[in-house]
């Protein structure tokens, strides 16, 4: 699992930061909501632990979408007054509040996706409207030609550090530690840097919105995988979250 997300999370880093050269941070923010990580460290959940266990993950997974809003929301925030360290740190204080709450109600609730589905959909209805107004942003198009290495190494040294923290742990906190902001912290701290707030704001805003097609692919796994074979659960889910991304702009 380290090995796959060593390559997936610097890759997808790489994609987006072209993409958000190109096109800008409403697309490149849009673009990582969908589980282009988290669909594949489940899948290899799925391979090494049973599909019993990888649908209890992808339930924890689902819930965890709310602490990944708290941290998204709170950088958002905070970056408009106070530089990138500061906003790191707020928004990993809301993650930790978020997660650790989410931990709580999964010791509580059975590994269900409807209870989860309640808190992920809730949070996204609730928390996405309160984000920082969308403003115009100023993009550079031509950034310094390391920093694209830069942030890879740097996706890579922070999967390093999650994945080491949330060794010997449960369903629970596995499925929370697969929907760690990794992409969301990289992105937010080092467009911060080349950007500005405004640009990270409106990034993190459409990334929020994206996370619908996440909501989509993990209660599908959660409601497939005991029931049906690995293969076709996957490619279900996965064909439901692609139509939930594509609809999230139309809408």
């Amino acid at each position: 699992m380290l090995a796959l997300k060593l390559l997936l999370v610097p890759g997808f880093l790489a994609l987006i930061t072209l993409v958000g050269r190109r096109w800008g941070p409403s697309v490149s923010g849009w673009l990582a909501g969908f589980p282009f990580v988290a669909g594949p460290i489940l899948l290899l959940v799925t391979i090494e632990r049973g599909p019993v266990f990888a649908a209890a993950s992808a339930s924890a997974a689902l819930g965890a979408v709310l602490a990944s809003l708290a941290y998204m929301l709170a950088y958002a925030w905070t970056c408009r007054r106070h530089p990138w360290p500061v906003a790191c740190a707020a928004g990993l204080a809301a993650w930790l509040a978020a997660a650790g709450l989410l931990r709580l109600m999964l010791a509580w609730l059975p590994y269900d996706p409807w209870p989860s589905l309640i808190v992920a959909a809730g949070a996204l209805l609730l928390i996405v409207p309160r984000f920082p107004p969308t403003q115009a942003v100023a993009v550079r198009a031509h950034l310094p030609a390391y920093e694209l290495p830069v942030r890879m190494v740097a996706g890579a040294l922070l999967t390093l550090a999650v994945t080491a923290a949330s060794t010997r742990i449960g369903p629970a906190w596995s499925g929370l530690f697969t929907i760690f902001p990794l992409l969301s912290m990289v992105l937010a701290v080092f467009s911060h840097r080349a950007h500005g707030p405004a640009y990270v704001g409106t990034m993190l805003r459409a990334m929020a919105a994206g996370m619908w097609s996440l909501v989509v692919f993990c209660v599908m796994l959660a409601l497939l995988l005991p029931c049906v074979p690995i293969g076709w659960a996957f490619v279900a889910s996965t064909a439901l979250a692609v139509a939930a991304q594509l609809a999230v702009p139309r809408r």
